[in-house]
């Protein structure tokens, strides 16, 4: 496994993640519960994670469309148990030797590490699909660490590529493993990033799906590379 340093300069900082879901009054309590953080509904139907900071950690949006296709962005989490998660809603899709896979009640993947010691930390990790192979998992954990910072780490051996130590971001890290099939549709899971410089995000390379200010939109709608939607807050 190599680890290599990015520049102490990040182009944005990590914000927040973001759900789309059916119904935040279902997916809601399931994930305060998996993730440690408190729910807070909105009046609007949507609601929100806080953390014990009082931050904003996770935002859970109600989308009319339904879930499709498997997520190219996935939560992992530690828990003392499958079965506790289990007992929540979640149903298992299969097991690895080291984590389970598991869906949430809308049928979101997600993983599990069952951890034997007290866990101080329910937040694990995000994973992320890219292209199969070594290059194209390093090259997006690459991109990404210029973006948040962080430092980037390979597995030589089983091609996948990480980013950790990313500044104000609760995940561990965040992870990327190689799948054959391409992304087809809008993710829904992403996170949101704040920057004084939008401009230099597209010049690294994010593309601008939609600005700000179009039909009143306080924020913009990029893509990184690999097409995956990020928002960029400037204010």
């Amino acid at each position: 496994m190599a680890m290599r340093q990015t520049p102490a300069m990040p182009l944005a900082t990590y914000k927040d993640l973001c759900i789309d879901v059916a119904d935040a009054l279902v997916e809601g309590p399931f994930w305060a519960a998996a993730l440690g953080w408190r729910l807070e509904m909105h009046d609007d139907g949507d609601a929100h994670l806080r953390d014990s900071d009082g931050r904003i950690q996770v935002w859970l949006n109600q989308v009319p469309e339904p879930k499709t296709v498997k997520n190219r962005v996935h939560i992992d989490i530690r828990a003392a148990s499958v079965d506790e998660v289990l007992a929540r809603g979640a149903r298992v899709l299969y097991e690895e030797e080291r984590w389970t896979t598991l869906a949430d009640p809308e049928g979101h993947e997600f993983c599990v590490f069952v951890r034997e010691e007290p866990i101080l930390k329910r937040a694990y990790e995000l994973g992320w699909d890219c292209a199969e192979g070594a290059q194209a998992s390093h090259d997006i954990a690459a991109w990404w660490a210029e973006v948040v910072g962080g430092v980037v780490g390979d597995h030589d051996e089983h091609h996948f590529s990480w980013i950790e130590q990313i500044p104000d971001c609760p995940w561990d890290s965040f992870d990327w493993s190689g799948v054959p099939e391409p992304k087809t549709v809008k993710n829904r899971l992403h996170i949101d990033v704040t920057t004084d410089d939008l401009d230099a995000l597209v010049a690294h390379g994010a593309t601008v799906l939609r600005a700000k200010g179009d039909g009143g939109l306080g924020w913009t709608v990029l893509a990184d590379p690999d097409g995956n939607e990020f928002c960029a807050f400037t204010d």
